[in-house]
């Protein structure tokens, strides 16, 4: 299909999973424009996922689509290479790229001797971001996110930076509605997650005397439809959340309230044990394994099916309250179908 108009409440990521070639993006950023979805969202890992390598590929070859960095971490480059990096994005893409950070996974930073990431460095790296794109010369600054000499970036540059934050629990949450354009949620959120975490981003925007309206929140739903190869979708759907629960868990399982004793089941299960990463390495024994392992009700929170029950997961989400929805852990040409009937249906 062909869009007539553009699906601005709808987003995909590109490069979803664990694509053979970067060069994937090239041809899925056209098929996602080509289809009408309104943003690309662009996820970063450090085999072939580079963020700012990506981002210029697909601003290259696309014309109209939104791009928005969900997520980066701030503290993986000084802030100059970040705003260089953003400036020449928004240059290159005429004005449709969003910087998007992000708290990061603990246990991987750890790993890697990155600093964890405080609400508070985040604020403060927005604010270093906003200040030199207004065109400051920012001297001597001493904060949460560093203490830098002199920052600066062009004296001729005013323009407002849009910033997107990928928010989990509450404290970054009420950080998004004070500061950011545009809130990504978790994938696997239940409703009444999902609804409550609308309500910190929208009532934080109104208490910081914003529009609350003016403030984006994207669900980012797990859209799998049913006729994806069954392998995979086991992959994309209990592969995934099975990935998420070894990683942070707890969290998850503390935002959804889910029973604490079924993750420990799943985390001290032997077959479990062996797999790290079960959306990437997990054979078919071991992912029809992890299913057995789950509730039902913890893998419905997502939309499978037909592409009329995908599209129905994706409408419930708007009726949440959210402003847009990302069809998570799926390339364009496979949603296709699903923002076919997304459109007749409407």
């Amino acid at each position: 299909m062909t869009a007539t108009r553009v699906l601005d409440e709808l987003g995909c990521y590109l490069l979803a999973g664990q694509p053979r070639s970067a060069r994937e993006i090239l041809d899925e950023v056209a098929d996602a424009e080509r289809l009408g979805i309104g943003t690309a969202f662009l996820s970063e890992r450090y085999n072939k996922k580079e963020i700012a390598a990506l981002s210029g590929a697909a601003a290259a070859a696309s014309a109209g689509i939104q791009l928005c960095t969900a997520a980066t971490n701030h503290n993986t480059r000084h802030p100059m290479v970040t705003a260089g990096m953003t400036r020449t994005l928004r240059d290159l893409s005429g004005g449709r790229f969003t910087l998007g950070i992000g708290r990061g996974i603990p246990l991987l930073q750890g790993a890697y001797g990155i600093p964890p990431i405080t609400t508070a460095q985040m604020a403060d790296f927005a604010q270093l971001m906003r200040r030199l794109f207004r065109g400051e010369t920012i001297v001597g600054h001493d904060g949460p996110s560093g203490s830098y000499p002199v920052l600066y970036l062009d004296a001729t540059l005013d323009e407002y930076l849009p910033l997107g934050l990928v928010a989990f629990g509450p404290n970054t949450l009420k950080l998004g509605g004070r500061m950011f354009d545009e809130v990504v949620l978790h994938t696997y959120f239940t409703d009444e997650a999902t609804t409550r975490c609308v309500e910190l981003v929208k009532s934080a925007a109104e208490e910081a005397g914003r529009d609350p309206d003016a403030v984006k929140v994207w669900s980012c739903l797990a859209t799998v439809g049913d006729h994806v190869s069954e392998v995979d979708r086991l992959r994309k759907t209990v592969g995934r959340l099975g990935t998420y629960l070894q990683g942070y868990g707890q969290l998850l399982v503390d935002t959804n309230g889910w029973d604490h004793a079924v993750l420990q089941r799943f985390l001290s299960d032997p077959m479990m044990g062996t797999v790290a990463g079960l959306d990437v390495v997990g054979t078919t024994d071991q992912l029809e394994h992890a299913a057995s392992l789950l509730p039902d009700e913890w893998l419905a929170c997502a939309a499978t099916g037909t592409p009329a029950q995908c599209v129905a997961g994706i409408r419930h989400q708007l009726d949440l309250g959210c402003d847009g929805v990302i069809m998570h852990g799926s390339t364009p040409a496979e949603l296709e179908p699903i923002v076919a009937e997304y459109v007749a249906s409407a």
